[in-house]
């Protein structure tokens, strides 16, 4: 499709944060053009809408020209998520036009994990872990699909299941902030299977308010049934009580629950305020 200033940022800058766009600067007068818009049409059909194609009439669009700096053309420019990535000047032929797009797109197992988050924002858990499952099943090294899965098994109440999961992660997963809140979150589910029972913790926080291990028991326990508000009440009070406790255990634990909670966007923005008041 032709472009020009006032349909730009919807049909090209908007467009790209779904799909990369090919933007091809070209003229009427312009004869290797002429060779090349045919080839980028062919391979938009090939491709079966895995990227958008549009056209700039550099002599109708001198604006959109001269802020691309389209001295020579034909010139393509690849836009992704609202930004130019990659480009190329000429009238490359098919092999090294179809090289230039593959470089623009995910590859399978990143098109699985893409689908996957896409399901989650929707609610759709089941269709979500299948995605994740066959991302994994494509590259079982694709660590953001696994701690996504890992998370995923947290929230839906199977913390065996995540743990063999976690346990199958990279070496150079450990690097990865999510990898963090992750094993904080299981040794949280981990420890309150050996904790007291919940009615005996709140007893023993009614005696004696500074009791911190009963309230980081009892907010484990709470994690462990996701209930998300409770256990981040006890996480929050053990850090205005005392940041260092345990290595800042409370601070990092609810850190680790704002990812399990992220589905309560507005609960875990109204505790996210919480601790930024505490802690600044």
């Amino acid at each position: 499709m032709d472009v020009t200033l006032a349909n730009f940022e919807a049909e090209v800058l908007q467009a790209s944060r779904e799909k990369p766009v090919l933007v091809d600067f070209w003229a009427p007068w312009c004869g290797p053009c002429r060779s090349l818009t045919p080839i980028l049409e062919k391979l938009e059909r090939d491709y079966g809408g895995a990227f958008k194609l549009v056209k700039v009439n550099v002599d109708e669009n001198q604006q959109l020209a001269a802020h691309f700096q389209a001295r020579s053309i034909p010139l393509v420019v690849a836009i992704l998520d609202g930004r130019p990535v990659d480009q190329f000047n000429g009238a490359l032929p098919e092999g090294q036009v179809r090289a230039f797009i593959d470089r623009l797109l995910p590859l399978p197992h990143e098109q699985e994990h893409q689908q996957a988050m896409a399901a989650m924002q929707a609610g759709d858990i089941a269709t979500a872990e299948k995605h994740l499952r066959a991302a994994l099943v494509l590259d079982a090294a694709y660590d953001p699909a696994r701690m996504d899965y890992v998370e995923l098994l947290l929230t839906t109440g199977r913390p065996e299941d995540a743990k063999a999961q976690f346990a199958l992660l990279t070496p150079q997963a450990k690097a990865e902030p999510h990898y963090a809140n992750l094993e904080t979150a299981l040794n949280a589910v981990e420890q309150a299977q050996d904790s007291p029972e919940e009615t005996e913790l709140i007893a023993r926080i009614q005696q004696n308010p500074a009791d911190l291990q009963a309230r980081l028991d009892l907010a484990n326990k709470r994690i462990a049934r996701r209930a998300w508000a409770g256990a981040m009440d006890e996480l929050l009070e053990i850090v205005q009580r005392d940041r260092g406790f345990q290595e800042e255990i409370g601070r990092k634990t609810l850190i680790a629950v704002f990812d399990m909670a992220s589905a309560q966007p507005e609960l875990v923005s109204q505790y996210r305020r919480k601790l930024s008041t505490v802690l600044f």
